[in-house]
C-alpha cells in the first residue's frame, strides 16, 4: 500500500489508477461546498471503476455533544461557538483553536451526487454509544464490546439516528 499527504482537490494521480481513495479529514477541513465537491469529484476521477470513495465527515451536532461530554459547556465562548456551528456548520473553537467544517447528516450524499457518486451509503461511526460515561469499559471488556458493535451495527445506517454520532463515514462505487 502506498499513501500520499497532498491537496485533495488536485490529486496527483493518474485517471482510474486506484482501487480506494479515503479522505479521512479532508472534507471537514474544507468549508466551502465547491472545495468540498472538487475532492470528492478528484476521488472520484482516481479511483477504477468499481472502486472504492469513502469520506469521513463530523456531524453538525457533534461540538455540542462533545462539549457536554467533555465538561466544556459550561465555558460560555465554547458553548456560543457550538451552538453557531449548528446554525452555520464551522466550528470555531475557542479552547483549541480547533477548525472544521460539521456537516448535516442528509447534505453528504449530495455532494457525493454531485461529484459523479450517486448511491453512497452513510454509516454513524459512533452511534450514541461515545457519549455513555462508561464506554471505555465496555471496550475494554472482549463480550461487553462485541455487544456493543452487534448493536452499533444494527442502528449505524438509520436516517434519523446520524446526527447522534459524532462522525460519519460515507461511502461509494465509481461507476
Amino acid at each position: 500500500m502506498t499513501a500520499r499527504q497532498g491537496d485533495a482537490r488536485h490529486l496527483p494521480l493518474p485517471d482510474a489508477s486506484v482501487d480506494a481513495v479515503l479522505l479521512l479529514g479532508p472534507l471537514y477541513h474544507l468549508a466551502e461546498r465547491a472545495d468540498r465537491v472538487r475532492a470528492l469529484t478528484e476521488a472520484a476521477r482516481a479511483v477504477r471503476p468499481g472502486g472504492v470513495v469513502a469520506a469521513a465527515t463530523i456531524n453538525r451536532y457533534a461540538a455540542v455533544h462533545d462539549s457536554v461530554y467533555l465538561g466544556h459547556y459550561v465555558d460560555e465562548r465554547q458553548r456560543q461557538a457550538a451552538h453557531k456551528a449548528m446554525t452555520n456548520g464551522i466550528m470555531l473553537s475557542p479552547m483549541r483553536g480547533f477548525t472544521a467544517y460539521l456537516h448535516e447528516p442528509d447534505e453528504v450524499p449530495g455532494e457525493f451526487a454531485d461529484a459523479g457518486l450517486p448511491e453512497a451509503r452513510r454509516y454513524g461511526l459512533e452511534g450514541a454509544f461515545h457519549l455513555y460515561g462508561d464506554v471505555n469499559d465496555w471496550l475494554d471488556d472482549p463480550e461487553r464490546r462485541a455487544l456493543m458493535l452487534d448493536a452499533q451495527r444494527s442502528m449505524e445506517c438509520v436516517p434519523s439516528l446520524l446526527g447522534v454520532s459524532g462522525h460519519m463515514l460515507t461511502i461509494a462505487r465509481r461507476g
